[in-house]
Order: structure tokens, then sequence, then C-alpha cells
């Protein structure tokens, strides 16, 4: 008997109903998008940024990135700053991204699914075949729906024995336009299935069940589709008497949600707005749901959320800066073999940097890694943001979709065999 019990799929699907009147589709043409070298001075150069409408896509000690509208781009280059241009005009290179070479084939090991970006209904599909080639082993779950009525739909993996063993559990989009962490969660899932009948798999497989969700945020996935590349948050209207919409379903979980000043934004317009109180997001309350399922049942082993971009390998905790975690040192030994068989796996020699997240990086509140580990009681809690580290950052073109998947496989390999270290 299976120890957990999961809504329907099937049922899910069939009845999501979409309420939401989209709008003027938003266009970049002529946008610019600028990598700012901060020479550590970054607050600095945020400030004096801060009089410029822009977009800030990152940040760390040494850069922000940002997008500039046509008409500010004269006012950003008088500034001064130094900087390298990332996108000379973000349009074309979105047209670019959404323009594809090849044709699926509708089979689950067909390569070219990894060639280029895909719709909310085809990673669904996709997912389904994946299930279909592996059916004695595996079952279509989901945590529940999105506030549109989209079914977070997910894959639940086990070998030998039957389900109910330690977890491991895999979020993808967490953020609407970070749209790279679908496809190599997907590719990361496809080897586990492969790699379960040649033998390569199977000890991973024979001893943690996988619970591998590609698209956590569909509302907002579908929208940067539709309507705005760009757009980061769920598709939920703002509280009372406010007027953007969205949260920011990794700053909406409980720990550490109201932890400090810094991290996430109470102002609605903010890509960072952590919402009125912790979950109420429905997206991020369905996968609490879920997450504590698990934990009580088979406990959690892993948990990695899939975000991009920068090259980072980040465990908690994000809320601060100086708070470490009493297996701090573990998971750094751990991320320093990982990103080492990232770096070896290919000529690219793409490089990870590691580290406890609030240190490493920035502050976050109410972030998945930090919750899942201390409310979940995860033994291992990552962050992982894909590539790149300045060239494309969101808007990564298809042609590396399939190297980029095939590093991180070869990450996750090693990362697999280590846990019960």
């Amino acid at each position: 008997m299976r120890s957990i019990v999961f809504t329907s799929l099937f049922a899910a699907f069939a009845t999501c109903t979409p309420t939401e009147v989209e709008a003027d589709v938003v266009s970049y043409d002529g946008y610019k998008v600028f990598r700012v070298t901060t020479h550590g001075q970054t607050a600095s150069v945020q400030e004096t940024l801060s009089a410029l409408p822009h977009d800030e896509w990152a940040h760390d000690i040494d850069h922000v990135d940002i997008a500039i509208s046509p008409d500010q781009v004269e006012a950003f280059t008088a500034l001064g700053l130094d900087y390298h241009v990332m996108h000379e005009n973000l349009g074309n290179s979105i047209a670019l991204e959404a323009a594809s070479t090849t044709s699926w084939k509708r089979q689950a090991d067909d390569p070219s699914w990894f060639s280029s970006y895909h719709s909310y209904q085809d990673h669904i599909e996709y997912f389904e075949d994946l299930q279909a080639t592996f059916p004695n082993n595996s079952e279509l779950i989901t945590s529940g729906t999105s506030y549109q009525n989209r079914t977070i739909y997910g894959l639940h993996l086990y070998g030998d024995g039957g389900p109910g063993k330690p977890a491991v559990l895999y979020h993808g989009t967490v953020h609407a336009r970070e749209w790279i962490a679908a496809p190599v969660v997907e590719y990361i899932t496809l080897q586990l299935l492969q790699g379960y009948e040649t033998g390569d798999t199977k000890t991973f497989l024979d001893k943690y069940d996988f619970y591998v969700f590609p698209i956590v945020n569909p509302d907002g996935f579908v929208y940067s589709q539709t309507t705005n590349r760009l757009w980061r948050k769920n598709r939920q209207p703002p509280p009372a008497g406010q007027t953007c919409i969205g949260r920011d379903i990794n700053r909406n979980w409980e720990f550490a949600w109201n932890a400090n000043g810094q991290g996430a934004s109470t102002n609605p317009c903010s890509e960072t707005y952590k919402g009125v109180k912790p979950s109420d997001a429905p997206e991020n309350a369905s996968l609490d749901g879920f997450l504590r399922k698990l934990r009580d049942s088979v406990g959690i082993k892993l948990y990695i959320d899939w975000h991009s971009y920068g090259q980072y390998i980040l465990s908690p905790y994000g809320y601060s800066e100086d708070v470490l975690a009493p297996e701090l040192s573990k998971w750094t030994a751990t991320s320093s073999q990982v990103s080492n068989a990232i770096r070896d796996s290919s000529s690219r020699r793409t490089t990870f940097t590691y580290g406890p997240s609030g240190a490493t990086l920035y502050i976050t509140t109410g972030s998945a890694p930090d919750h899942v580990y201390s409310i979940g009681g995860a033994d291992y809690s990552y962050t992982i943001e894909l590539p790149d580290t300045g060239d494309y950052g969101f808007v990564l073109p298809p042609a590396q979709i399939r190297p980029t998947a095939e590093e991180l496989w070869a990450g996750q390999k090693v990362l697999l065999g280590l846990l019960e270290q």
C-alpha cells in the first residue's frame, strides 16, 4: 500500500479553466540589458541607478544586471558606469529564443525536446509520456492547483519494493521567467528513468522516492509565454486597495517569513512581494501541504529549488548572513564535489559558486530551502541557480538547453551518490 494519497492528476487536467483575461503583450523591442560592474560597491551603484527607471534582473557583490527601455539608454550611459551589454535588443533576443528549429515527435526519449522551449501543455504531455515509459514504478501526481486553477503537476518515481522510501523533492519554474529550469529538471528525470533499465541509476531509485515538479508556478509561466516574457511572480490579485498583481512564492514560505526587514518586500508592486501572510499564495500553500505529508510519512533526504540565473549552489540559511546551520560543513563539502563534477563534465568548464545563501549571494526571507530544511526536516536543502553568469541571463538561447541539462545531470549523479555521507 502506498504511504501517501495524492490528488488524481487526470481529473485536475480536465477541469483546468483559467479565468484571467490576458493583457496586451509586453514588447521589449529596443530594450537593452547591461551588466554593470560594481567593484564591490553594489549598494552604491544601486543607489545611483535608483533615479533611473529600470528592471533589475540580478545582483551580487560585484555586479548589477539591468534592463533599460530605449528612451532611458542615453541617461544610463551618461552615468559613466562600468558595464557591458548582455542584450543589444532584448526584443530580438526573445524572438530568437522562441524560434524552434526542430519538431518534437511526442516521444519521451526524443532528444529534440531539449532543442527548444515549450508550452505549459506540452510540458504536461511530456511528463505523461515519461510516466508511460515507466508505468510500474511511477505515478503522475499533483500538489494542488494554482490561483487560476492550473494543475501543479509532477511525477513520483520509485524502484524495487515500491514507494515509501525517503524523498528527493525537486521544484522547478518557481519564478515564471526562468524557463531553463523545467527542461533541466525534465532531463534529470529522463536520465533517472533510462538509467534504471541499464542499472546506472537503479541504486538511486531503489533507495529514494523522487517527487519531481517541473513547473510550480504555472500561471506565471503561461503569462511569461503569452504576455510578458519577464514576468516573475504568480498571478494572484493584489490585496484590497492595491493594484499590482502577484506574489513571489519564494518569499511566501512560513519559516523566517518575517525574520527581518530585508530579503522580501511588503510592497505588492515589488518583484519580491512576500504576501500578506505566510502561504497566502495558493501555489505555496499546496506545495507546503505536500511537503509536510512527505515529512510526516517518509522523510525528506534532499530538496532542490531550481532557479536561474548566476550559477550558484546555495544552502540554508538565506534569511541571515550571520546565522549558520549545524550541517553547513557537510553541505559545503558536498556542494564542492557537485560543482567540480559540473565543471569537469564538458568542455564549457561551467563553474558554480557555492555556500550559504545569505552570505554567498543576498538575504532572502520566506524562502523554500530554509523552510524545507527547518520545517520539512530535509537532510540536504539547496537552491541551484542555473546558467549563465551574465551573457544572456533569463533569456538563455535554446542551443544552451541540452548542454546545461547534461552538466547538471553530471552534478546530480555525484550529489545523489553522496547523500549518505
